[in-house]
């Protein structure tokens, strides 16, 4: 079995659960990566066993390396995704994969004209219990779905949130992705964003939305860096789906790990595996069995549009129909 050799694109903080699985897939080494900082791109490489590029061109234009992982700040998404693709390399581009609708569309479209696969890093449907849900939903056990809430209340520093341009392009995007795989896509949807505990920045930190589907379901979006919930029954980050004849979910609490210093109050150990699952996926599935993602660009097309209708709800104050 021809060992996958992987580079990275970008060395910030999701690049230690993506470099943990990588070395967790059978058949698989991450050869390298590069970083803008490259005094930062140095002390990763370190710590990850690997070679450092010095450019992206360089890493992409590597006949050794077969995928490449786009771990950058979102704007930078779409300029490497092409690059790589250029070169002929599969691509896990993680989330949220593109400022708007057209650069992801540009990112399908390359990936179809190269016969390449491009996986968006749509990391919790790869949780096996998300899967169960979605089994569960399909083979009638669950009954006619009422409900879907797909939860999330985890304080972030300021200088943490900084680096990210809104809950709810941030992690909303999860919560669009999800209801795309567990509900399918909405009609409409109706939304509201605030400023809680920020005294600097001005982007969101905690923002709802609630989506009405096309089978008269409804879904809840909530997406919070304000304040964490360590109540008894605690709505960390919970997905709860609720059916005519039963129920189920998954919680991040189905794992904790009492850690400091570290950005989070407490250490959510579930939500690395997602990753994990998601990797190994994309690089045992999709490029060694020519099998498709759980979730496509299609699928991150979708998803942007139900993020862009939030934000338009935002925006104007109304309920917004999507299309």
């Amino acid at each position: 079995m021809k060992t996958i050799q992987v580079g990275f694109i970008g060395a910030g903080d999701v690049s230690i659960i993506h470099a943990e699985a990588v070395q967790r897939c059978s058949g698989a080494n991450l050869k390298g990566l590069w970083n803008l900082s490259e005094a930062k791109g140095k002390e990763k490489c370190r710590v990850y066993g690997c070679s450092q590029y010095g450019s992206a061109e360089e890493l992409v234009s590597d006949p050794d390396i077969d995928a490449v992982f786009v771990l950058t700040s979102l704007e930078a998404h779409h300029k490497y995704t092409m690059m790589a693709l250029e070169a002929g390399k599969h691509v896990l581009v993680e989330k949220p994969v593109g400022v708007s609708v057209g650069e992801i569309e540009e990112m399908k479209a390359k990936a179809d004209e190269k016969g390449l696969v491009c996986m968006p890093g749509h990391n919790y449907i790869y949780e096996p219990v998300v899967t169960r849900a979605r089994e569960l939903l399909d083979e009638g056990k669950l009954g006619k779905l009422a409900a879907l809430y797909i939860m999330y209340h985890i304080q972030h520093p300021e200088e943490v949130a900084a680096r990210f341009p809104g809950v709810i392009r941030q992690i909303m995007t999860h919560h669009a992705y999800i209801a795309l795989y567990l509900a399918g896509f909405p009609a409409s949807v109706s939304a509201m964003k605030s400023v809680i505990h920020y005294e600097e920045i001005t982007q969101e930190d905690l923002a709802m939305a609630t989506l009405k589907m096309k089978d008269d379901s409804l879904v809840h979006f909530t997406a919070s860096f304000a304040a964490d919930d360590h109540a008894g029954d605690p709505w960390t980050m919970m997905i709860k789906m609720i059916g005519t004849k039963g129920a189920t979910r998954f919680s991040y609490r189905d794992w904790v790990e009492n850690k400091r210093g570290v950005v989070h109050s407490q250490t959510y150990s579930a939500y690395p595996y997602s990753i994990y699952e998601s990797d190994r996926h994309f690089i045992d599935a999709c490029i060694r069995k020519g099998e498709q993602p759980l979730s496509t660009l299609e699928d991150a097309i979708l998803a942007q549009k139900i993020v862009e209708g939030i934000e338009q709800s935002v925006h104007e104050k109304k309920h917004i129909e999507i299309s």
